[in-house]
C-alpha cells in the first residue's frame, strides 16, 4: 500500500503581514476603476485614481520592508499591478479621451505603450535580482512606469489646463504615447529620490514645500500636473546631457 504524503503543518502568521499585499490590490482596484471612469467620460476622476494607484504603489514596498514581510509573491503582485495601473490604464484613458477619432493609429499607440511598459517592468525586475554584493545603480535607467503614466497623460493635462484651447490632435497624442513608451525602455538615466539625502535643518522646508504641492494639486490640479511633467522632463534632459558629457570626457 502506498502511504499518503504527510500534510504539511499549518503555520500562523500575523494579520498585519497582509497589509502590503492588500495595498497592492487596492492600487489595482484604483487602476481598473480609472478605466471605468474613462469609459463613462469622467476623465478627471480617472486621472485622480491613477494618481492614487501611484501613491499606493510608492508605499506598499516600504511598508513591507518596515514589517519585514518582503516576499517573492509580494514582488510579483506589485509588478503585475504596475503593468495594469501604469501600462494599460493610462493608455486606455488617453484612447477614450482623445484618440478614438483615429482608431487605427490610436490603438497602435496603445499597444506600443503597453508593451514598452511591460518591457520596462521586466528589466526592472531582473535588475532587482542582482547577486549579493553587486552594486545597484543609484538612479533609474529609463523612465519608471508610474512616472511614464503621468508623462503619457500630459496631453490631457494640457487640454484641461487651458480649457481645450491647446488640445492636441489624435495623431499627436498617439505619437506622444509612443515617445513616452520609448523613454521607458531607453537607457537614459532618470532621476530617483530613493538615494537623496538632505541636511536635517532643511527638513522643514521640504515639509512646507510638500504641503504647498498638495495644496496646488487640490486647487489647480491640471496646471500643477502639467508643471510637474515639465520639471520631470527637464530633469531627464539635464541628466542625459551630464551623462553624455561624462562619456565624451572618458573617450
Amino acid at each position: 500500500m502506498t502511504q499518503e504524503p504527510a500534510t504539511p503543518p499549518r503555520r500562523r502568521m500575523p494579520l498585519l503581514y497582509l497589509v502590503p499585499n492588500l495595498i497592492s490590490i487596492l492600487a489595482l482596484c484604483a487602476g481598473l476603476t480609472a478605466i471605468r471612469a474613462a469609459v463613462e467620460g469622467n476623465f478627471g476622476l480617472a486621472v485622480a485614481l491613477i494618481g492614487l494607484a501611484a501613491a499606493l504603489d510608492g508605499i506598499d514596498g516600504r511598508i513591507a520592508r518596515m514589517l519585514k514581510t518582503e516576499s517573492a509573491i509580494g514582488a510579483e503582485l506589485d509588478s503585475l499591478c504596475d503593468l495594469v495601473n501604469f501600462g494599460v490604464t493610462p493608455a486606455l484613458v488617453l484612447y477614450y479621451w482623445g484618440m478614438r477619432a483615429d482608431t487605427s493609429l490610436g490603438w497602435i499607440a496603445v499597444l506600443i505603450y503597453a508593451v514598452c511598459c511591460m518591457l520596462r517592468l521586466a528589466r526592472f525586475n531582473v535588475g532587482n535580482r542582482l547577486p549579493e554584493g553587486a552594486e545597484k545603480p543609484k538612479g533609474f535607467v529609463g523612465v519608471p512606469s508610474p512616472a511614464g503614466a503621468m508623462l503619457a497623460l500630459l496631453p490631457l493635462y494640457l487640454a484641461y489646463a487651458f480649457d481645450n484651447a491647446l488640445r492636441m490632435p489624435p495623431w499627436a497624442v498617439s505619437l506622444w504615447m509612443v515617445f513616452v513608451g520609448g523613454l521607458m525602455i531607453s537607457r537614459m538615466p532618470t532621476p530617483s529620490f530613493k538615494g537623496v539625502r538632505i541636511y536635517a535643518e532643511y527638513a522643514r522646508f521640504i515639509l512646507v514645500g510638500s504641503v504647498a504641492l498638495i495644496a496646488a494639486l487640490l486647487t489647480y490640479p491640471w496646471v500643477t500636473l502639467l508643471l510637474l511633467d515639465v520639471v520631470y522632463l527637464t530633469a531627464i534632459l539635464v541628466l542625459w546631457r551630464k551623462s553624455a558629457r561624462s562619456l565624451r570626457s572618458v573617450v
